[in-house]
């Protein structure tokens, strides 16, 4: 049978510590005036911080401030967080949703469903069961017109149905991970020559004609958030290393990241300003977690269109970032993370019924109209396709809307509903200048106790003793 490769992954948070010290959770919508805080207070370890970062990022909620502080064994976290309409959470099921998922239960197996305001559903989606119900996929190597459309119509020919799918793109390079079932019985691929014509065809699909630094395909037990794991693939892949010729349009609005070191405290500061967009803060902690920097503070303010976030960190090791070579390779990792969810173009939304070849079916059309998906979001709900995706021409350039309109007719023929939105141009923003001074600096939390420091900023008061 085929080797299954496993995936980076946090294991479960279960020290003696957190036994001893559960952590406690605190939701407040009386503080303040337009957003509801959240305030985590655990014991702390590596990856705490983009653990609580993806549980509310998941939810679609909109993080437009956040103080973070772990000195010491602890973790104290004070959020300001809006759904994606900037209205306070007042779902009850979702307030107790994120208090399971986040507090001392922390049982993620027993978590109920709950709906984002985007009509999302959470809890036990592809992310928990795909483990037993589907196999997943991975996929890197270059980008170009039709790949999406090749690695489906592979997939529609052996028989495997595409149940959940997400596609980045990035500087000529893409990363995929397809979650897919056995067309005749609805489980897992579990027949080891079937794996081993589906690896071999799609190797030879990743690989193209002109791939110079390699192609992969794998299959893995998808124990990671896809998000993340497709942080951690195009890392991998070295995609904030620019193609030569560079290509590339969005030089205006191009995060602004420096990096200096604070000797006295023997911390790094990262300080990045860019246009705010929903999950910037999962995606900027997951790559500095993922490079095995810890946060030890920070402070973030996206309120307006620009958004300010200011790191203080170190190696596992205790080091600040010694080199100059060091820090500049952070900040392309960094512009990486940030550029690899900014889509140019237009969005396409298509809901039917699912059906084995649907995706290939699209995906061909899309292509033979000369479309280039540029990133997609695939997902079954209740026998649902809900498919995502974001198109440009095959020369990265704005797709015409007469072409639009002829492949919406073809597309109604069978019954489907395509639904188009003007993506806004956020990498094509007017030029960030550099902030002379941030609004907010952390030097003061570190005048001051960090505990007293979270206190008066939400007053959410509660002790704990050390």
């Amino acid at each position: 049978m085929e080797q299954a490769n496993w995936p980076y992954f946090d294991p479960e948070y279960d020290s003696l510590s957190a036994r001893m010290n559960p952590p406690r959770v605190v939701i407040d919508n009386n503080i303040c005036e337009n957003a509801t805080l959240i305030k985590v207070d655990s014991a702390n370890t590596h990856g705490v911080l983009l653990e609580v970062v993806q549980v509310l990022t998941e939810l679609d909620l909109s993080i437009t401030k956040a103080y973070i502080s772990s000195d010491g064994g602890w973790f104290m976290d004070v959020f300001h967080v809006t759904d994606q309409n900037k209205n306070k959470l007042t779902d009850a099921s979702l307030i107790d949703y994120i208090k399971q998922s986040l507090g001392a239960q922390h049982d993620f197996t027993t978590r109920s469903d709950v709906r984002t305001c985007l009509g999302k559903s959470v809890g036990r989606t592809v992310g928990v069961e795909q483990i037993a119900e589907h196999t997943a996929i991975e996929l890197t190597g270059t980008d170009r017109p039709g790949l999406l459309s090749e690695v489906s119509a592979v997939l529609t020919n052996l028989g495997c149905n595409v149940k959940h799918a997400e596609v980045w793109t990035h500087n000529m390079r893409v990363a995929c991970v397809v979650y897919v079932t056995d067309e005749k019985s609805g489980g897992p691929i579990k027949d080891p020559e079937l794996q081993s014509r589906i690896k071999e065809l799609l190797c030879n699909v990743m690989k193209g004609t002109d791939d110079r630094r390699g192609a992969k395909t794998e299959f893995s037990m998808g124990l990671t958030n896809t998000e993340r794991r497709l942080h951690q693939m195009m890392f991998a892949d070295r995609d904030y290393e620019s193609p030569e010729p560079v290509k590339r349009e969005a030089v205006d609005g191009k995060p602004n990241i420096t990096i200096q070191n604070c000797g006295e405290r023997g911390y790094s500061i990262v300080n990045v300003e860019c246009t705010d967009r929903p999950k910037l803060l999962f995606d900027t902690v997951c790559t500095l977690t993922d490079m095995q920097y810890v946060v030890f503070h920070a402070t973030i303010n996206s309120e307006g269109s620009i958004a300010h976030q200011e790191y203080y960190i170190r190696h596992m090791d205790g080091r600040f970032l010694d080199s100059e070579a060091e820090k500049q390779r952070v900040i392309k990792c960094l512009e990486a993370a940030i550029e690899r969810r900014v889509s140019d173009g237009l969005r396409l939304e298509l809901c039917t019924s699912d059906r084995v070849g649907l995706l290939s079916e699209v995906t061909r059309i899309f292509r033979e109209n000369g479309l280039s998906v540029t990133r997609a979001d695939v997902e079954t709900r209740n026998d649902k396709a809900v498919n995502v995706f974001y198109v440009t021409d095959a020369r990265g350039n704005p797709v015409d809307r007469n072409i639009v309109d002829n492949m919406r007719r073809e597309m109604e023929i069978g019954q489907t509903l395509l639904q188009i939105t003007e993506v806004p141009r956020l990498a094509r923003s007017p030029p960030i200048e550099p902030t002379k001074g941030a609004k907010f600096s952390l030097g003061s939390l570190l005048k001051s106790q960090s505990e007293r420091f979270l206190y008066s900023l939400g007053s959410l008061g509660w002790t704990r003793s050390l």
